[in-house]
């Protein structure tokens, strides 16, 4: 298990808020929306962090990448690029390498070849999925995007070649219907969920590495037996507001290594990438069911007004980088 945060800036995405999430195949995982409600399954992507500096700590960087929906010499082709807001659809996509060919070969991260993760530019729902491999190469999953608007697609994984390294890769996913923009939380330490309290001490400072500490309680009562999670007691991913610039944050820690404890508090160090607003969100397991916290926060003086939810693409004050489908 890595200590630190991976750091993938994203292009811009379209606005949207979606809800319940649907997994086959592999399995059901995590999805926040307001409130957060409950699930049980699993994921985690990882990407080992660049040392900035002098090697020996401070701040860690990771180069920009996943502003394209090529990278590497692999492309990631959404063949479901569009869908319809509150019916049941199969979300379609192959990575292909530089030849055109279907990849069909992945080194496993976490128990997983590929990783999912589906956010709303608002940043009011995250959720990460397992999807299916048929032998193509071609991964699936059903979807129900319930409100309309526009999505981000990312696919985490690393190609079983040799010395190939870990890729994201983003494309837009749009939802057809009524749009209805959303407001971004006010910041608050404390984030409830399904019965359950999570506070978070710490702060994400840009360009420095910090510690956030995040203790679960249920009922008053600190949890002291929360259960591993594709290998860890928690697993932690910050979004920032407006580019949906992406961190994977790794805990300080792991079961069974003699140090870690099962709780209350779960230990990470992160680095924000800059100042602004993001929105952070911690899976975690206990009763044998994986759960989301959901948080807002400040990284620096210069943090984004997150009063103020981002425009579409087409309007005024929107950026997009062109590299979505």
């Amino acid at each position: 298990m890595h200590t630190g945060v991976k750091i993938t800036a994203f292009a811009a995405a379209l606005a949207a808020t979606f809800g319940t999430a649907y997994g086959i195949g592999q399995g059901l995982d995590p999805v926040v929306a307001e409130p957060a409600p409950a699930h049980d399954k699993e994921h985690t992507p990882t990407r080992p962090p660049e040392k900035g500096g002098d090697g020996h700590g401070g701040h860690e960087t990771a180069p920009a990448g996943g502003l394209q929906i090529s990278e590497g010499g692999y492309t990631l082709d959404l063949q479901t690029p569009r869908v319809t807001a509150g019916q049941r659809s199969d979300l379609r996509f192959t990575v292909r390498d530089a030849a055109g060919r279907a990849v069909t070969d992945y080194r496993r991260e976490h128990d997983k070849e590929l990783h999912l993760i589906v956010a709303s530019r608002d940043l009011l729902t995250y959720r990460h999925l397992h999807p299916s491999r048929a032998a193509d190469g071609t991964w699936s999953i059903p979807v129900d995007l319930p409100r309309a608007g526009g999505y981000r697609v990312f696919a985490d994984f690393t190609p079983a070649r040799q010395n190939a390294g870990n890729l994201t890769l983003g494309a837009d996913l749009a939802a057809s219907g009524p749009y209805r923009p959303q407001e971004l939380p006010k910041p608050e330490r404390t984030a409830r969920v399904d019965g359950y309290e999570v506070e978070l001490n710490g702060d994400l400072r840009p360009g420095k590495a910090g510690e956030l500490r995040l203790s679960v309680s249920r009922g008053g009562k600190p949890v002291t037996d929360l259960q591993p999670y594709l290998g860890a007691y928690g697993h932690l991913v910050a979004l920032r507001s407006g580019d949906l610039a992406y961190l994977h944050v790794h805990p300080n820690g792991e079961p069974g290594d003699g140090t870690t404890e099962s709780g209350p508090a779960i230990s990470f160090t992160a680095t924000a990438p800059s100042s602004g607003s993001y929105r952070l969100f911690l899976d975690f397991k206990h009763d044998g069911v994986v759960r989301t916290a959901a948080f807002t926060v400040h990284a620096g003086a210069a943090g984004a007004d997150p009063s103020h939810p981002a425009p579409e693409p087409g309007t005024p004050g929107h950026s997009d980088d062109g590299h979505g489908h």
